[in-house]
């Protein structure tokens, strides 16, 4: 009796301890949230459209390489949204050395930015997750004479 009682809490326990683990589910990354190497794709190419519509924003351009610009866009957007990219462009200090970039014209890039997210059929939930893996490199854009 006190076998088969030892048995039945044995049981119980066990039930109450299983009932409290869920099952692991696959957390989405912020790449896969925002829909992939397509997404980023036409992000990429609407976001240059963007820039390019904007003589304001365009001067700070004007002298890139298009392709260039496209792939590394894309890289780091990839890469900062937990995609299987790697950046292997220049560092963000190295890119806008010299540029002097200001508040003004910065707050106007991510506009366009924005913009072209919308463009993108990016949901807003997730355009504040990108630029919030934006955001630490600021500093390394604006006022670098």
């Amino acid at each position: 009796m006190n076998l088969r009682l030892l048995s039945i809490a044995f049981v119980v326990l066990v039930i109450i301890s299983l009932s409290g683990c869920k099952l692991t589910q696959h957390e989405q990354s912020l790449f896969e949230e925002m829909g992939g190497h397509s997404t980023i794709t036409k992000l990429t190419e609407n976001f240059v459209d963007e820039i390019s519509r904007n003589q304001e924003i365009f001067k700070y351009f004007a002298r890139s390489d298009v392709v260039r610009f496209k792939q590394k866009f894309s890289e780091h957007i990839c890469m900062l949204s937990g995609g299987p990219c790697k950046y292997t462009g220049d560092n963000m200090v190295d890119v806008h050395t010299g540029m002097n970039i200001n508040e003004h014209d910065f707050n106007l890039g991510v506009e366009l930015l924005i913009n072209a997210m919308n463009r993108s059929d990016i949901p807003h939930t997730t355009q504040n997750k990108i630029l919030a893996t934006l955001v630490p490199h600021r500093q390394d854009i604006i006022y670098l004479e």
